[in-house]
């Protein structure tokens, strides 16, 4: 019986494709692959895919320059969002310091349902303009 594709990372697209991987790698924790680390010799930066993995070296997410990208106009389907990712945390405190932490980092939010006894979130866009959820569960 053949098994079941395992999903190998998440890819998003950028016009500042280091801008947003660096966006991502501080908010998640995570790490650049080995060899796609910020140039420290003064060389040019022409990173045009990241790989961003965790602390077991297994990949989370990537970045892509696209240079003709548009950003997602949510809650506007003027330019529909296509996807967006969710990140749980354990309790609404964590939820209030993670999107302080997001908004340091340059994220936005577009909307607040931190009300909700249920399910308590925030939709935020990343710098690039990705709606992306912190929610508690």
């Amino acid at each position: 019986m053949p098994g079941y594709p395992v999903l190998l990372h998440t890819a998003i697209d950028a016009r500042d494709c280091r801008g947003l991987a660096e966006f991502y790698r501080e908010l998640l924790g995570l790490r650049y692959r080995s060899g796609e680390e910020v140039p420290t010799d003064g060389s040019e930066d022409d990173a045009d895919w990241l790989v961003l993995v965790d602390d077991q070296g297994n990949r989370v997410l990537t970045v892509q320059e696209k240079k003709d990208t548009t950003p997602p106009t949510w809650p506007s389907e003027q330019v529909p969002m296509q996807m967006h990712m969710d990140f749980k945390v354990p309790s609404v405190e964590d939820l209030e310091r993670h999107r302080q932490r997001a908004e340091g980092l340059g994220a936005t939010v577009l909307f607040d349902r931190t009300r909700d006894e249920g399910e308590p979130l925030y939709v935020l866009a990343d710098p690039a303009g990705h709606p992306f959820c912190l929610l508690v569960q």
